[in-house]
C-alpha cells in the first residue's frame, strides 16, 4: 500500500513538472502554428502519462488509477494553461480547450461522485411452462465495500422492500486492506445485516467471491439464517431447484452440471461458468460490474472475465429455454483501483419468474 502511494505522488508530480514545462514551449509556438504545437505538445504528454503508469512498479489496478489521475487532472491543467497562453492570440482555440477542460473536471466529479451511489433497481420478467406458480427473486451482487454504511444499507433495504420469495447473493461482500479494518468491516456489514434483517419464504442464499477469504462466510452472516455454498450442492426449494457454485466452479469455463425437471436456477460469483455445460434454465452471476466504465458504442472497457463482452451485464439469452443475466453489482472494485464508474450504474436485479411461455 505504501508502494502504492508513493507511485501516485511520484507520478502526479512528474506529470505537473511535464504540464508546467510544455506551457512555456507553447507560449514560444503561439505566433506560429500554435494549434499544431498544442497537439503534439498534448500527444507527447498522453503518450509519457500512459508509458509512466505502464512502467511504474505498481499492480495493474493501480496503473488504471494513475491513467485517471492523467486524465482528469493533469488533461485538464494543460487545457486550461493552453487556453490562458492562447488566449489573446486564438481566443476561439482558448474557448474550446476551456470548456474541454470543464467536460473532463464535470465527467471526473460525475464518475467519482455521483455514479458509483446512484443506484438502480433493475426489474426483469422471465416466463417458463417448468414453472407452477410465480416467484421472485433479488439478486444482490459485489457489494465489495471497505466501510459498510449508509449506501449500502439502502440498497438492502431496496431489496426488502422489492418483497422478494427468494434472497441471492452472489459474492465478493468485504475488500479491505488490512487485518484490523478488515475485521472492522466484516463486523459492521454483519451488523448492518442484523438491523435490517432480509427475509424470504424461499430463504436466502449466498456464494463466495473472489474477494472473500476462504471460511469467512461464517463471520459474514453469523446469527443470520443464511444459508451459504462454500461448496457446489443443489438444493429443492418446492417450485425449483437451486444450485449454488463455489468460487472456483464458477470460474470453470468447461463446468458441467446436469439438468433437472423443475425450473433449475445455477447462480455463482464468476460468469465462466456460463460456457460450459451447464443446464439450467437461469444463469445468474456478477463479478464483471458490468465493466464498471463503459464507453459509448464500446462497451465495457474490461470485464475481467472469459464471457463475451456483451454478456458481462444484463440479460443474455443462451439457448431458448436458457437465460444468463450477468448484475453490474452494488459496490465497485476497491484497493489500489480507482473509485469510479461511468455510464455502469450499480443495480440490485428483481426477478419475476411467471408460469407460461
Amino acid at each position: 500500500m505504501l508502494q502504492h502511494h508513493w507511485a501516485v505522488i511520484q507520478y502526479n508530480i512528474l506529470g505537473l513538472i511535464a504540464v508546467l514545462a510544455a506551457l512555456p514551449v507553447l507560449s514560444a509556438c503561439r505566433s506560429r502554428l500554435p494549434v499544431t504545437a498544442m497537439i503534439i505538445l498534448a500527444l507527447g504528454l498522453a503518450g509519457l502519462g500512459f508509458l509512466g503508469a505502464l512502467f511504474s512498479r505498481i499492480d495493474p489496478f493501480g496503473k488504471l488509477q494513475l491513467l485517471a489521475w492523467a486524465v482528469f487532472l493533469h488533461g485538464p491543467l494543460f487545457l486550461l494553461g493552453s487556453a490562458c497562453v492562447l488566449f489573446k492570440p486564438r481566443r476561439g482555440t482558448a474557448l474550446v480547450c476551456t470548456f474541454a477542460a470543464l467536460v473532463m473536471v464535470s465527467i471526473g466529479i460525475y464518475s467519482f461522485l455521483v455514479e458509483p451511489r446512484w443506484l438502480e433497481t433493475t426489474h426483469v420478467t422471465i416466463r417458463s411452462a417448468k414453472l407452477k406458480v410465480p416467484v421472485r427473486i433479488a439478486v444482490i451482487s459485489d457489494i465489495q465495500t471497505e466501510y459498510p454504511g449508509p449506501y449500502e444499507e439502502e440498497a438492502l433495504r431496496e431489496v426488502q422492500a422489492q418483497k422478494p420469495d427468494l434472497i441471492l447473493w452472489l459474492g465478493d461482500y468485504i475488500q479491505a486492506t488490512g487485518r484490523s479494518r478488515y475485521t472492522a468491516a466484516c463486523k459492521a456489514f454483519n451488523t448492518m445485516l442484523h438491523e435490517v434483517n432480509l427475509q424470504a419464504p424461499l430463504g436466502v442464499h449466498a456464494v463466495r467471491g473472489n474477494v472473500d477469504r476462504t471460511g469467512i462466510m461464517r463471520w459474514y452472516f453469523s446469527g443470520l439464517d443464511v444459508k451459504s455454498f462454500e461448496r457446489t450442492r443443489t438444493r429443492d426449494l418446492g417450485p425449483l431447484v437451486l444450485t449454488g457454485l463455489s468460487w472456483e466452479d464458477s470460474l470453470n469455463k468447461r463446468l458441467s452440471v446436469p439438468p433437472h425437471k423443475k425450473y433449475h436456477i445455477v447462480f455463482g460469483h464468476h460468469p465462466n461458468f456460463s460456457l460450459g455445460k451447464v443446464h439450467g434454465d437461469l444463469l445468474l452471476a456478477g463479478h464483471t460490474h458490468g465493466g464498471q466504465v463503459r464507453l459509448p458504442y464500446v462497451g465495457p472497457v474490461l470485464t475481467l472475465s472469459r464471457v463475451p463482452r456483451s454478456w458481462a451485464s444484463g440479460l443474455t439469452r443462451l439457448a431458448p429455454d436458457k437465460t444468463l443475466i450477468v448484475s453490474r453489482g452494488v459496490g465497485m472494485e476497491r484497493g489500489n483501483a480507482p473509485p469510479m464508474r461511468f455510464l455502469c450504474r450499480p443495480e440490485i436485479v428483481i426477478m419475476d419468474l411467471v408460469p407460461g411461455r
